[in-house]
């Protein structure tokens, strides 16, 4: 399975089949994109999925029905990656896909269809935990219709790295803040900015933890997990003689 974005807003997920197999594309709506003339999902029932590289929470949406048809066999599962920022794991959020089908009618005869899958987003959902809407591939007579499965990722943040239910921030300071202490302004998921209070010596690899600051524990979303801050010291580029004379004299 391949996936192609194309930059340009709304993004567009061009997903190819494998072995010669039917492909099909995926297209993230937004509530007033629901309309008729609306770009589309087109799924098809072709090789299109491998297994997944993650270990996750897996959740089923769609009828726990069973068939007679239950009995053949299945059209892999048809997997897509779907992109959350961080701040939509802080809150929740809801993705709705529109796609486009093809079924078949009970004169026999194949038609596409339009259906928008509406996926919650629930708070402090990780990466790799899958959504999986039960046979809503293509139709076709001898098979039943492929799953298909959404698996959550991380949209990369330029502020903020995800490390479990934590966050990491890194702040840049000089020297001579590292040495004599300074203030710090740490960003915040909502916005705000917090200030943080350096008197001790900074050292590398030197982490402070604010707590209840990062994302919400996905089996308990009252809690909340912490905004570690770590040090990028800024070295000046060159010393006068003076001031190297300065830091021999004063320094241990």
């Amino acid at each position: 399975m391949s996936v192609a974005v194309v930059r340009a807003a709304p993004a567009f997920f061009n997903v190819g089949g494998i072995g010669g197999q039917s492909g099909g594309n995926f297209f993230e709506m937004d509530d007033d994109m629901l309309d008729a003339d609306s770009p589309f999902i087109s799924f098809m029932s072709g090789r299109g999925g491998g297994p997944s590289a993650f270990r996750s929470q897996s959740f089923t949406a769609g009828s726990p029905h069973m068939t007679k048809k239950s009995a053949q066999k299945q059209d892999p599962a048809i997997e897509h990656e779907l992109f959350v920022t961080l701040e939509e794991v802080l809150k929740g959020t809801v993705k709705k896909m529109k796609i486009t089908k093809k079924v078949i009618g009970a004169d026999g005869r194949s038609r596409k269809e339009d259906k928008v899958l509406t996926i919650n987003v629930k708070p402090g959902w990780k990466a790799g935990t899958k959504i999986t809407f039960q046979r809503e591939g293509d139709q076709n007579p001898n098979t039943v219709p492929a799953d298909i499965v959404f698996i959550i990722k991380d949209k990369p943040h330029p502020l903020f790295k995800r490390e479990g239910a934590d966050i990491k921030y890194t702040a840049k300071i000089t020297l001579r803040e590292a040495l004599c202490g300074c203030l710090v302004k740490v960003p915040t998921l909502t916005g705000e900015k917090l200030n943080l209070r350096l008197n001790e010596i900074i050292k590398p690899q030197m982490v402070r933890r604010i707590p209840n600051q990062g994302l919400p524990y996905p089996k308990d979303t009252s809690k909340r997990g912490d905004l570690l801050v770590t040090f990028d010291i800024q070295f000046p580029n060159t010393l006068t003689d003076e001031t190297k004379q300065i830091l021999w004299d004063c320094l241990p």
